[in-house]
């Protein structure tokens, strides 16, 4: 069974956890280990995840398959007109391809609707074979960029969107 709940302050170090594993495993053939440390340092540390939690805006929930973490989801709404950005979603490697990815974006996109949103945007590593779920799921590909993140490093990703 797959559950949704969402995050609050006291879940931080479980998200932090959850995305050094997911990421060490879903980036480790496309990114140097420098970089994954980089991003993970600037986009997972305490204060970042904390400040996000705290908006209005930035939703996190944890999923849970059977109980157990599996991984997490991270969502903005109004992040441009009418729009939901989503920022994260990862799991833990032993489950993906269960069906979780798809059932995280279908919760998504009902709490978008909810919201009053018209789209869903996301920005996926151009290398990173979640992008096949996200077509699967309905996504496309509207543009692609390169993203200078600091220290040398750049994100080279399609920005890919869903229309509700």
């Amino acid at each position: 069974m797959i559950e949704f709940s969402r995050a609050a302050e006291q879940d931080v170090e479980l998200i932090r956890e959850l995305a050094q594993e997911s990421w060490q495993s879903a980036y480790r053939e496309i990114l140097t280990e420098d970089q994954i440390d980089y991003m993970l340092a600037q986009m997972y540390s305490v204060s970042e995840i904390t400040q996000q939690i705290r908006s209005v805006y930035y939703h996190y929930y944890i999923i849970k398959y059977n109980g157990v973490p599996a991984g997490f989801l991270g969502f903005e709404f109004h992040y441009e007109k009418r729009t939901t950005k989503l920022h994260r979603l990862y799991l833990l490697n032993k489950f993906r391809r269960m069906g979780i990815g798809s059932a995280a974006l279908a919760f998504l996109t009902e709490h978008a609707k909810k919201a009053g949103e018209n789209s869903i945007i996301l920005n996926v590593n151009k290398n990173n074979p979640a992008k096949k779920m996200y077509e699967a799921y309905g996504f496309h590909v509207y543009d692609e960029g390169v993203f200078d993140i600091g220290s040398g490093f750049v994100m080279d990703d399609f920005l890919m969107r869903f229309d509700l």
